[in-house]
């Protein structure tokens, strides 16, 4: 016991040379001693533990918080295409309605145009029917009746021109199948193979669409 106590003075005497000096005369003050340098070590240890613990927690909640940000990240990615695409197909949508709007109002009259050409039909048979050599002062009934027609001809296609309707009248211009339809096809001198020789019946276009083709006659190689 007594070696102890020497060794313990020992080692307090550098740090606590009172508390040294107590623990010649007191085993007593000599185990109070130890009890207190040994809790001292205790309250040491359980601080960096407690420290120790505060570093992994910190640790293991970033790695929480980066894996949400890293979600979150991902769904509003997601979100901004599927907002995006619904946009785009939102323009999609209103272009085409536009355009049927736009054709409808171009070619809503298209119905009744074909009805018109009719009687444009009928004005232009009945003014070449008139035999020009009978257009006269001394026939003057007969001379107003037809430049009425002609009038009335000219008048009927400045209204068809109002409105986007254009004659089609292709003599010497090459076939197309989408403006002219074909009568027949024959051999003729003189004539471009492939050319339209011959008009039977005029045709019409309504804003560049081919309302009725003309009926045409077309050269051919011989």
């Amino acid at each position: 016991m007594a070696a102890v106590a020497q060794c313990v003075r020992a080692a307090l005497r550098p740090r606590y040379p009172l508390l040294s000096f107590s623990l010649r005369t007191s085993p007593r003050l000599l185990c109070v001693a130890t009890q207190q340098q040994n809790t001292g070590q205790n309250v040491e240890e359980d601080q960096s533990q407690s420290q120790n613990e505060q570093k992994v927690e910190p640790s293991s909640a970033e790695k929480l918080l980066t894996d949400e940000k890293a979600k979150l990240e991902e769904q509003l990615k997601e979100v901004t295409d599927k907002y995006r695409r619904a946009l785009a197909d939102a323009e999609n949508v209103r272009q085409r309605s536009q355009k049927l709007v736009e054709e409808a109002k171009l070619y809503g009259i298209q119905s009744f145009c074909k009805d018109l050409l009719e009687v444009a039909d009928i004005l232009e048979k009945a003014t070449e029917s008139v035999p020009k050599e009978e257009i006269k002062d001394e026939n003057p009934h007969l001379k107003s009746l037809y430049e009425g027609l002609v009038m009335t001809e000219i008048q009927i296609q400045k209204v068809f021109k109002k409105h986007g309707l254009l004659r089609l009248n292709p003599v010497g211009a090459k076939f197309d199948p989408y403006e002219h339809e074909a009568l027949f096809h024959a051999p003729m001198e003189g004539k471009e193979p492939g050319t339209i020789a011959l008009v039977s019946k005029i045709g019409y276009k309504l804003h560049g669409r081919t309302l009725r083709p003309a009926l045409v006659g077309v050269v051919k190689d011989a």
